[in-house]
């Protein structure tokens, strides 16, 4: 036990890639120590776990002070005595300590941070990798290195142009190893911004918060038509596929849906999808309906789910009680994961380990408001999801993931690229 229990937790405010600032733990035993950091979504479904904001003058109310001084007065003193390798038992109190639903006592950014840290620091003690640590805890050999499913082109909350849709992504499928995939997106990345700066200005060529630009455009056809172009100018035309994020919770009110200025109901906006979906071959649907449309979802998984991913995000919230009601429902066929959205690094693995089970395919995701705390690529080898959404090939927090993953590949002797999902409805793509 020597020199694997925690004997000192350190909090600190820091800053994400928005500049707002965020919960950072360090956690030591007498011989390691390790941090983490949590990020911040701009597109929150309200069933997430609840990060907690002072409110006060301070970063225009958006400080964390208050998070932090949960993490030193509340949780820290009782996990100082636990042994770092012990996940379970660390999330396990960590949840008990907060005793809420959505994490709203402690706040699941404090919650997360220290889970994150913990098993940062577990994996140090064992002398592993933190894919290593995690696909023990886990119980799978880690092997598949995913697809990065890249937002090139921004809408929504991500960007300040008129595309309702919020992100329009390719997804390089058919690549020999994670670092040819990425090669090639990022050639479409690159010759992509050559296009729309060419055609709208050099104005047109910002980038939103995931790294993807941010052009004037009034569609999604428009983003996907000058993608495609993009692609097959790359040689890349059977190579690469497209994907999308609705995040149709965003231009809903309620009963109707508006987009590009047209209010439309469930059945519209599933004909909408259909035009968008054959003429453009895209693979991957991500929150097509809002969060609570069960209705909406059902239909578009029963109407695609055999063709196409269905991946639902706000509709789950990586959390196991919304992902059995949706499989029960029939709804979707790919659960998201992001793992502040749940709070803990356990309860993240658990929803992912239920949606296996149920046939279910499993995209690991970064957030909008992100650092460079590149724990999420162990998380997606950890798990042989064979998908990972960390954005563009851009700015320092989306990179920091794709780096630490191309180190991955090079450890790993017997790796393969996103095999296991020739198994699923992704495989006649691959």
């Amino acid at each position: 036990m020597s020199g694997f229990v925690i004997s000192n937790v350190k909090a600190r405010q820091v800053l994400d890639s928005r500049g707002n600032p965020t919960v950072e733990v360090e956690i030591s035993t007498d011989r390691f120590s390790a941090r983490a950091s949590v990020p911040s979504g701009a597109s929150k479904g309200r069933h997430e776990a609840l990060e907690i904001r002072d409110n006060g003058k301070e970063f225009l109310g958006k400080g964390v002070r208050k998070a932090v001084s949960n993490v030193k007065t509340v949780i820290a003193p009782k996990l100082i005595g636990l042994d770092a390798r012990e996940q379970g038992e660390i999330d396990s109190l960590l949840i008990d300590l907060d005793g809420t639903e959505n994490k709203s006592r402690l706040g699941a950014n404090a919650i997360l941070a220290c889970s994150m840290a913990c098993a940062r620091l577990g994996a140090i003690c064992k002398g592993v990798e933190l894919y290593e640590h995690l696909g023990e805890i886990c119980n799978s050999t880690p092997n598949v290195m995913p697809v990065p499913v890249m937002n090139i082109i921004n809408g929504g909350k991500h960007a300040g142009n008129n595309l309702d849709i919020q992100e329009h992504m390719i997804m390089p499928v058919r690549a020999k190893s994670f670092l040819e995939a990425l090669r090639k997106a990022t050639e479409v990345y690159h010759l992509l911004k050559r296009k729309i700066e060419s055609k709208y200005g050099k104005h047109a060529i910002n980038v939103g918060d995931e790294g993807g630009y941010a052009p004037p455009m009034e569609s999604s056809e428009e983003a996907f038509e000058i993608i495609v172009e993009t692609i097959e100018e790359a040689g890349y035309g059977k190579e690469i596929a497209l994907a999308f994020d609705a995040a149709a919770s965003e231009f809903y009110d309620g009963k109707n849906y508006t987009l590009a200025g047209k209010s439309m109901g469930s059945g519209e906006l599933l004909d909408f999808y259909s035009d968008l979906i054959s003429t453009f071959n895209i693979i991957s649907a991500e929150d097509p309906f809002a969060e609570d449309d069960w209705e909406g979802f059902v239909e578009f998984t029963r109407k695609f789910g055999n063709k196409i991913q269905v991946v639902g995000d706000d509709l789950f919230v990586t959390n196991v009680r919304r992902l059995k009601e949706g499989i029960e429902r029939g709804a979707c066929n790919c659960m998201l994961l992001k793992i502040n959205q749940i709070g803990t690094v356990s309860e993240a693995m658990d929803a992912a380990k239920l949606a296996y089970e149920n046939g279910y395919n499993v995209m690991v995701s970064h957030r909008s408001g992100e650092t460079c705390d590149d724990f999420i690529a162990d998380l997606s080898v950890a798990i042989n999801c064979g998908q990972i959404k960390s954005g563009a090939p851009a700015r320092g927090e989306r990179v920091a993931k794709y780096n630490r993953l191309i180190r991955i590949e090079e450890r790993l002797t017997d790796s393969s690229y996103a095999q296991n999902l020739k198994r699923t409805v992704l495989g006649s793509y691959l």
